[in-house]
């Protein structure tokens, strides 16, 4: 059944990287189908993974992520994946060509954000990006807090 232009997707998210906006200044982001085994889609449904310190190089065209972590399924009998194994992305030709351009470039990551279900597909959301500096970061944080008091601020004139 074809989706209408207003109408939304259907998304579950299984895990996300939220250390990744603290330390990489992203640029661009992309979405990619991984390649899977049975039993890590479902530990992927039992929402078992994590993302931390995961990243995805471009190899002979291929784009890879590495660091995943899918905890074994847990009822599996005696043919589970290895956890930590190197899967494969997938992705346009013209996506990986770009990536590969710009991952050569000096600073640049891939990074992956979040890892979810869309519409019964398991996907990821790789981001291109750059490390930030320990200012840069301290910088961030001082911009948070100040948004964060600023809402405080209009809150407290609101009610009182």
């Amino acid at each position: 059944m074809a989706k209408t232009k207003g109408e939304s997707e259907n998304i579950r998210i299984v895990s996300q990287n939220k250390k990744a906006f603290h330390d990489y200044e992203i640029t661009e982001r992309f979405e990619a189908g991984m390649v899977l085994l049975g039993t890590e889609v479902k530990s992927l449904r039992e929402g078992r993974a994590n993302l931390k310190d995961s990243y995805a190089r471009v190899k002979k065209n291929e784009v890879f992520i590495y660091g995943l972590h899918i905890s074994p399924y847990s009822h599996a009998t005696y043919d589970n994946h290895d956890p930590e194994r190197v899967r494969k992305l997938l992705l346009h030709r013209l996506e990986i060509k770009k990536l590969l351009g710009k991952t050569q470039e000096r600073g640049f990551s891939l990074i992956p954000l979040k890892l979810y279900f869309k519409d019964g597909k398991a996907k990821v959301e790789i981001a291109l990006a750059r490390g930030k500096k320990e200012y840069d970061k301290r910088e961030s944080i001082k911009r948070k807090e100040e948004a964060r008091e600023l809402d405080r601020m209009r809150k407290h004139n609101k009610i009182s």
